[in-house]
């Protein structure tokens, strides 16, 4: 398979790229949550700024659940539940993986660059079988920044010796990737499953 351009490197985030998120879901049909209350719950959990530090690996997931709890005591069960049962949150994307694999095996390298908690990483990505496969993984809990801080690239592009302008980034945050397009890197906003499939043919 030709490869586009000057492009030798791949690099995917994980959750709603690499996984889906079914937390709404998890909320109403698992744990039989009202429709009108689950996004409140979930709006308030990950709009909060601890959970940055949660992703930066500042704050052990004890103590940001005890603040959660604290804050909205009358949802305590539903928080405590989102956390431990956290795997039921991800929902994975064979046909993508799949696709990963060929681009794999056509010559690509192939990434993985994050913002992730470590509890929630090895929750979320237990049955992620591509994992092993990759030429590297950058998780923000270890680097204590996230996206969309230049310093997480940096950190990627420094620890794999990788050049910029030879990598293509897969995200589905906007700012995330107007930074990597400022870092020089070619970016992609995902908005689907099958609008990333689309991009990886």
């Amino acid at each position: 398979m030709r490869r586009c351009g000057l492009i030798k490197n791949l690099i995917f985030d994980m959750g709603g790229v690499l996984i889906g998120y079914r937390w709404k879901e998890m909320l109403t049909e698992d744990f039989g949550v009202e429709e009108d209350r689950a996004f409140p719950i979930g709006e308030m959990l990950f709009e909060d700024p601890i959970w940055r530090k949660f992703d930066a690996g500042l704050e052990p997931m004890e103590t940001v659940l005890e603040h959660y709890v604290e804050l909205y005591p009358e949802d305590a069960t539903v928080i405590r539940r989102m956390f431990y049962e956290g795997e039921r949150m991800s929902v994975k994307r064979e046909r993508v993986w799949d696709r990963v694999r060929e681009l794999k095996n056509s010559g690509y390298k192939i990434y993985v660059l994050s913002n992730y908690s470590e509890y929630l990483f090895k929750k979320h990505t237990k049955d992620v079988t591509i994992l092993p496969i990759m030429d590297g993984i950058v998780v923000s809990y270890v680097t204590h920044s996230i996206k969309p801080d230049h310093a997480i690239y940096r950190y990627l592009l420094d620890k794999y010796g990788l050049k910029a302008e030879e990598c293509r980034f897969f995200d589905d945050n906007e700012d995330n990737v107007n930074a990597a397009k400022e870092l020089g890197m070619e970016a992609v906003l995902i908005t689907s499953e099958e609008m990333l499939l689309k991009e990886l043919e």
